[in-house]
């Protein structure tokens, strides 16, 4: 496992947007936008069962992982790693993930969706700009 330093911490925990890249079954690759945060050094973020990424990282964990400094975005950080899959059935982290980028609680799911929480761990660490 990779550190994340201070800085890396920093970008990811600000109410900075984050591009998520995962594998398709192809190969070819499938890009979101997401909330994330950290827990140490690893990224969390939330998804729900039968979407494109769940079904992706439950098939293949290998991901990618971008978030742009919004003050000069020449700086810019990327994980690599392996993601693990852990039922989040009250919606905790959405719940926390959306006071963080809304400020409200969120309010999008339906009772049959199935959340989930996603743990990053980073293998490597880019550090640009």
């Amino acid at each position: 496992m990779t550190e994340l330093s201070p800085n890396a911490r920093a970008l990811f925990d600000a109410k900075n947007f984050v591009t998520l890249s995962t594998l398709n079954e192809d190969g070819s690759p499938q890009t979101s936008v997401i909330w994330a945060k950290t827990d140490g050094d690893d990224l969390l973020f939330s998804t729900v069962k039968g979407r494109r990424k769940y079904g992706n990282l439950a098939r293949d964990p290998r991901l990618s992982a971008l978030v742009i400094d919004p003050a000069n975005p020449y700086k810019y950080i990327e994980v690599r790693g392996r993601a693990s899959l852990a039922d989040d059935p009250q919606g905790e982290l959405i719940q926390e993930l959306s006071q963080k980028y809304m400020g409200q609680a969120y309010r999008f799911d339906t009772p049959e969706m199935e959340r989930v929480i996603v743990r990053v761990s980073p293998e490597k660490v880019i550090v640009h700009g």
